[in-house]
């Protein structure tokens, strides 16, 4: 087949997910394996979320509400915020591609740490723009090279709080500075799919800056510690004009009547989000202390992951414990071949990581 396809989107890389347990169950004949690579909630959804999809089911017929009112307006008065600030998006991917669609132009510059989240080097390709990549400094944000890096061709600069995949934290003062640096016309996207479970008390909170005059856009998530991964359900908060532009190029009905249905009734349920953070936090503790019975070094983390350096090829340790029956993630694609990730599971998951992880290691000589 012939195409004529634009070179920028021929040199996109393919977003590669976490592999999922049917696959690796049948490829290599297991059962009963564990998956800790997807960063996803251990506990499942909340219950109410769950019974509030039950009950929207009986309007399937029905397109979904266009606005998603209720879920805005619940949105807008928790984060005491105008409704017009609020854009819900089909997982915050989908609001990555609305800022890119909206703001970049062929030739434009959106600059992204390096290692980061794959998606917004994606977007802002699909539009022709250029990806200007600025490397971590000892796992952190380095916002000295990040402004060093602004030219008259920028219009984004992408971060994430907590960094995926470090799990470390931009803190409050540090961001402040940095924003001092950048001119008012880049817009500045924060992306927070973790900040729920970081217990640091400098942690940078972006919303106390996205409804101010400069262009400051905080991403949120349902999909990580709500537990609402499978329905895809996302929002930015973002000062109204931004908002009105990302409203012009949205799909009608982007997100669906499931998803605002769960996640009005999960922003509802504290009580499941405290359980959930309050348990990751502690089998975060429980593989922190295994790792180091192993005397392996490990990073510790604000997110629901942590980085480990096995101190071999990362790949290998991946496809060993693969054949294993535990699901992890190789770090070398994103720039460390030594490091692999792994999610906070439930009890019995991280026993059956821990090990498979000290068999592995010590056939290999890890440890």
């Amino acid at each position: 087949m012939k195409l004529k396809v634009p070179d920028y989107i021929q040199s996109i890389r393919v977003y590669k997910p976490g592999k999922p347990i049917e696959e690796l169950e049948r490829e290599y004949g297991i059962r009963n394996s564990v998956k800790l690579a997807s960063n996803e909630n251990p506990l499942g959804s909340s219950p109410a979320a769950v019974a509030a999809m039950k009950a929207a089911m009986e309007g399937l017929h029905r397109y979904p509400d266009g606005r998603g009112y209720y879920l805005v307006e619940k949105l807008a008065a928790r984060f005491n915020l105008s409704a017009e600030c609020v854009v819900l998006g089909n997982g915050s991917d989908e609001i990555i591609g609305m800022l890119t669609r909206s703001l970049l132009e062929p030739g434009d510059e959106a600059i992204m740490t390096e290692p980061s989240f794959l998606m917004y080097e994606i977007m802002v390709m699909s539009c022709g723009a250029v990806p200007v990549f600025v490397p971590l400094k000892s796992l952190f944000v380095d916002f000295e090279s990040i402004a060093a890096q602004v030219t008259d061709k920028t219009r984004i600069v992408f971060l994430n709080n907590p960094v995926n995949p470090t799990g470390t934290i931009i803190t409050k003062k540090g961001f402040e500075a940095f924003l001092e640096k950048i001119p008012g016309h880049v817009v500045v996207v924060i992306d927070e799919a973790y900040i729920e479970f970081a217990k640091d008390p400098d942690c940078l909170d972006g919303i106390a800056y996205c409804t101010g005059d400069r262009p400051v856009v905080v991403l949120r998530t349902f999909s990580k510690a709500y537990g609402l991964a499978g329905i895809r359900i996302g929002y930015g908060l973002m000062p109204a004009a931004v908002a009105g532009l990302l409203h012009r190029v949205r799909q009608p009905f982007n997100a669906n009547s499931l998803a605002q249905a769960g996640a009005c009734a999960a922003l509802d349920d504290n009580d499941f989000l405290n359980r959930t953070i309050h348990f990751v936090h502690g089998e975060l503790e429980f593989l922190y202390a295994g790792i180091e019975r192993l005397g392996i070094n490990y990073f510790p983390t604000e997110a629901n992951f942590f980085l480990i350096d096995v101190q071999q090829d990362a790949d290998a340790v991946f496809e060993a414990m693969l054949r294993q029956g535990v699901i992890i993630r190789s770090m070398v694609s994103y720039g460390y071949p030594r490091y692999i990730r792994v999610t906070a599971g439930l009890r019995k998951e991280n026993e059956a990581f821990l090990k498979a992880f000290a068999t592995v290691m010590d056939s290999t000589g890890g440890a």
